[in-house]
This record gives C-alpha cells, structure tokens and sequence, in this order.
C-alpha cells in the first residue's frame, strides 16, 4: 500500500475523532428537574433570583460562592461554584452553569453570564477550580 493512501486513512481517522468528540461537546439546555433525574452533567441557562441570598466570603474561603438562579420552568436551585465570585455579577442579564445536581444543591463547574447592554455581544466565562 503507497505511503500517501496510509497517511489519507490516519488523517481521516483523525478527523473522526475530533467531530465525535466535539459533538459531545455540543449540548442543548436544560433545567433543574432534568438535572435532578439525569444525574449527569448539564447546562442550564437561567436568571439570577435577586430577591435570594447569595454567599461570598473571601476572607474565609475565597475559592466558595453561592446563588441562586431561576431556570426557564421557574425553578429555584442554589447553585455552589467552586472559584471566585465574579465582577459585576448582580448585573447581568442571564446565566448559563455547567454542573450536577448534588442533593438539593446544583454543583457548578462553569459558569457563563451575559452581560447587559452597556456590553453589547460581551460574555464573561469562569471555570471553577475543581471542574
């Protein structure tokens, strides 16, 4: 076999694998019930409950930050996020976590805001520590 037809059949092999992997990349939203029974890793776009406590204390864990979001069906969870709590927080107009539910409590992993307005098409992007 010509050396050209091995390396065509490696790159092809290759391109497979980078489109499956990136294809379990790729996932849609959910909410808080799907998370609660999947028990696998989700996405879930949702809106800051501002009425709610959120939690952030860096003088005795700066790497814990807790809040509370409202997904599309109207369900509140808390979630934890293992990193710091980012700028400007309060203000943005949506919120899409990455994580597990554990408990009672959603596990966030990642977390994505959208900002207002004022920062038009500009998203801020935290990974947690532990994810």
């Amino acid at each position: 076999m010509k050396k050209i037809y091995i390396v065509a059949v490696v790159m092809i092999a290759v391109a497979i694998a980078l489109l499956t992997n990136a294809s379990n990349e790729i996932s849609t939203y959910s909410n808080f019930e799907v998370a609660r029974t999947s028990g696998k890793e989700v996405k879930i776009a949702g809106h800051l409950a501002k009425d709610k406590e959120m939690h952030y204390d860096p003088a005795k864990d700066p790497n814990y930050f807790s809040f509370v979001i409202r997904d599309d069906k109207g369900e509140e969870r808390k979630v934890v996020l293992r990193a710091a709590k980012p700028k400007d927080f309060e203000m943005s107009e949506q919120i899409v976590v990455t994580g597990k539910m554990k408990g009672e409590d959603f596990y966030a992993s990642d977390v994505l805001l959208k900002c207002p307005s004022k920062y038009k098409d500009e998203e801020v992007y935290i990974k947690s520590e532990k994810g």
